[in-house]
């Protein structure tokens, strides 16, 4: 069984003259623990696939299966965030300004049903690399840093398999952009988790991910082994002027 399936998935918005064709025709698998990566410009739809995947993008066709099992629509139900939960891009704005660092994660717990919530909130706080010390934090006493971690943390409250990672640490300064990366590395190790990551930056993707797919314009024009990143061998003229552009290590 694979973690997620994306079969012939087109995503738009708008209608008649309005319409915009944001993914076209998109078809990927990704395997249970693999890290799978989608890289373009931005505006290559890459974003939009995992915004159709959460509901978040309500018009679509095609495929998209959640370990095996078939979405609709834009509802999603309460099974479908305990398997995959969603770290943005921007740490400022997923975190409610006036919730401590125990509310966001207390209240997240909650809603997924979960017992012992105290020893939980302090399990998590010490998975992604914060101590207790935090717990009663609020947003603006945090660092940028620290605020990912703590939106990674409230992803994992729910223990899913899948965590979709929207350009997790794009808006990090340099400095701190790897300790998040080795740290997802790690969590994906400890809690055997799948990921399906969006960035267009090639040596995070060349890091982070197992393969990956090249889009353009909405459309899958490669998908190949991170390995191809490091040896430069992409098939595709656009993959190769991405390449190019960028040094993978």
């Amino acid at each position: 069984m694979t973690a997620l399936g994306i079969d012939n998935l087109n995503v738009w918005f708008g209608t008649d003259r309005d319409r915009v064709d944001a993914v076209k025709a998109a078809r990927f698998d990704v395997a249970i623990g693999e890290s799978f990566g989608l890289v373009g410009e931005s505006g290559s739809g890459k974003s939009t696939i995992l915004r159709a995947i959460t509901g978040l993008a309500p018009t679509w066709s095609g495929g998209i299966t959640v370990e095996g099992k078939a979405l609709q629509g834009a509802k999603r139900d309460r099974e479908f965030y305990k398997t995959v939960q969603m770290v943005f891009q921007d740490p400022y704005a997923s975190l409610h300004p006036r919730h401590t660092v125990d509310q966001v994660l207390s209240e997240t717990l909650h809603l997924h049903g979960m017992a012992d919530i105290d020893a939980r909130v302090e399990r998590l706080l010490h998975d992604v690399g914060l101590g207790k010390r935090f717990r009663f934090r609020y947003p603006h006493q945090l660092s940028g840093g620290q605020r990912q971690r703590v939106a990674i943390a409230r992803a994992l409250a729910g223990e899913p398999d899948i965590l979709l990672l929207d350009e997790p640490t794009s808006a990090l300064d340099v400095s701190v952009q790897a300790e998040i990366l080795n740290l997802l590395t790690d969590l994906r190790e400890e809690h055997k988790l799948t990921y399906l990551m969006v960035s267009h930056d090639l040596p995070v993707i060349g890091h982070m991910c197992d393969r990956l797919a090249v889009m353009k314009d909405g459309e899958i024009v490669e998908i190949m082994q991170s390995d191809d990143l490091r040896n430069n061998t992409a098939k595709h003229a656009y993959s190769q002027s991405l390449l190019a552009a960028s040094v993978v290590g």
